[in-house]
């Protein structure tokens, strides 16, 4: 994947149709009042698709794609309930499935 193909598929992430672009300060974390954007240094020598790699990485890390996807619209506080239950009723289904191994 060259360059060009890497940051416009994130930047495709951060738009939908008929959306304006987020703002990177929206795409960052919040921490107390200030915003920190997340950051990587280049080393000498490193090529670019390479520490687009460690980026990413750290992104999703930290969960700055998922925060951004999941405010992209309002969830209803039923919505939210209801997409927590679904979550917790599949991870009990894999213990109770794993919990013989």
């Amino acid at each position: 994947m060259t360059l060009r193909e890497t940051v416009s598929s994130l930047a495709s992430l951060l738009t939908g149709p008929g959306r304006q672009w987020v703002s990177a300060k929206s795409a960052a974390y919040r921490r107390g009042s200030e915003f920190e954007l997340t950051e990587i240094r280049l080393k000498k020598g490193e090529p670019v698709e390479k520490a687009l790699r460690r980026l990413k990485k750290k992104i999703d890390r930290e969960g700055t794609l998922r925060a951004v996807r999941n405010h992209r619209h309002y969830e209803k506080p039923s919505e939210k309930r209801r997409r927590k239950m679904k979550v917790a009723r599949f991870s009990a289904m894999l213990r109770a499935r794993y919990a013989d191994l």
